[in-house]
């Protein structure tokens, strides 16, 4: 059977799944509950200095759904913890006596000053918590006290307080990464460089969730006006995948450990950030709509599925996709495939032909014999994978990849078994001898 502990920068939990700082983890109760359905760890909500901040009395999240009103993404405007913090290390100190298996991460954000830092890490360390997590991500209302993103935007306030931390804490450090940023690899080499045992990503992304369209303002308000504030859930995964393995591949950054964040739900999310080069994965929105036990999916799911992958532990997961994560120049471009659609499978809706008729390259035919058929014309197909993708019949549409030496009937010539890339290609007027 397979393994689902973990040791994360010397963390150890008894399985990969930990939720995130934000409201699920923001009090003893809550966490309690989350550590009985199976959680392997909590990073606690980020705490601050006394006097606590202050949350608005009133809508702080709003959500794109689907059109079956599946959650697709969550805004949030709340803050950090508003509780004090006395009340909150006290609970931190009874929830990890009562589970010392899990994993215990506090998130801590602070006033960007040597003090703040140097007075709060050792209260923190004296709850006996596992780790911290340096809040440089939260995008709304804090940012604009010169915290969370304001931080995490600049590589050498990261640096900076990386050091403090490492400095004044024996616990491992973890910095939480800001996406509001145009290159997550400079914050990530900047927290190395501070020292940071580990980085997590990505905290949520700026936004705005729209108007109402009755009087024209934006929702949700409070007494009329609204805020920016931070957008999470499973529409944000395949941004949070591509900065876990720009950092995971980045020879600067290369094998600090990663702990994943992101619009994960199931099993099969959790899989990519581990294959992409993360330790651990931390959960949010998901359990917010559908509560604490969707972590026993979880856990069975990834176990199923290492079983019958003939996998023993997370360690052999963690960043085995990364080798096969490229910039576009290495692509090969003597690659060809084409479209096939399984007539069998098909339901005649004809949306692959609509949007590839109207939108990409004519290639599919509506009609044959003066019958509703669709089919690929070869000729015309360059593989871009839209018909794929639009189809509502699960493999009723694949690609089929040319041998080398079989025609492109689009090109008329042979499918050349040597790779070429752009870095080499003839039209390239900056090409390099092949």
């Amino acid at each position: 059977m397979a393994d689902l502990s973990i040791d994360f920068v010397g963390i150890k939990s008894p399985n990969p799944f930990w939720l995130a700082s934000a409201p699920p983890t923001d009090k003893a109760v809550n966490v309690l509950r989350a550590f009985e359905a199976g959680w392997g760890g909590v990073v606690w909500k980020t705490l601050g200095e006394d006097p606590p901040v202050v949350n608005v009395h009133g809508p702080r999240y709003s959500a794109l759904l689907s059109p079956d009103r599946q959650v697709m993404g969550f805004n949030n405007i709340e803050l950090i913890s508003d509780r004090p913090l006395a009340t909150n290390l006290k609970e931190i100190r009874e929830v990890k006596r009562a589970f010392p298996d899990r994993a215990m991460v506090v998130s801590l954000m602070v006033p960007c000053q040597e003090a703040s830092w140097k007075n709060i890490l050792p209260q923190v360390e004296d709850t006996g918590a596992d780790g911290i997590e340096l809040n440089f991500g939260c995008p709304h209302g804090m940012s604009e006290r010169g915290m969370g993103a304001a931080v995490g935007q600049v590589p050498e306030y990261i640096q900076m307080v990386t050091e403090w931390c490492k400095h004044y804490s024996k616990m491992p450090v973890i910095v939480k990464l800001t996406p509001n940023i145009t290159d997550v690899r400079y914050p990530a080499r900047a927290a190395k460089k501070g020292g940071a045992d580990a980085v997590s990503l990505i905290n949520t992304i700026n936004s705005i969730m729209g108007v109402d369209p009755r009087t024209l303002t934006m929702v949700p308000s409070t007494a009329g006006k609204g805020s920016h504030g931070g957008y999470c859930g499973p529409a944000v995964r395949p941004i949070a995948l591509n900065m876990v393995a720009e950092i995971a591949r980045d020879p600067e950054t290369a094998g600090i450990p990663i702990s994943g964040i992101g619009g994960i739900g199931t099993w099969r999310d959790a899989l990519d950030f581990l294959a992409l080069g993360a330790g651990s994965v931390q959960v949010c929105t998901a359990a917010m709509v559908y509560g604490f036990k969707i972590v026993q999916d979880m856990a069975s799911g990834l176990s199923n599925y290492m079983d019958d992958m003939g996998i023993q532990s997370i360690a052999e997961i963690t960043g085995r996709a990364v080798p096969t994560v490229s910039d576009w120049r290495f692509l090969n471009l003597n690659h060809i495939s084409k479209a096939v659609i399984d007539t069998d499978k098909c339901i005649e809706c004809g949306r692959c032909h609509v949007v590839c008729e109207d939108t990409s390259h004519q290639a599919i035919t509506a009609t044959k014999d003066g019958q509703r058929h669709f089919e690929v014309k070869e000729e015309e197909c360059v593989g871009c994978n839209l018909c794929v993708s639009v189809c509502p019949v699960e493999d009723c549409i694949t690609l089929r990849d040319l041998a080398p030496g079989e025609i492109d009937l689009r090109t008329g010539l042979p499918v050349s078994a040597e790779p070429l890339n752009w870095t080499a290609h003839p039209n390239n007027p900056m090409r390099v001898a092949a």
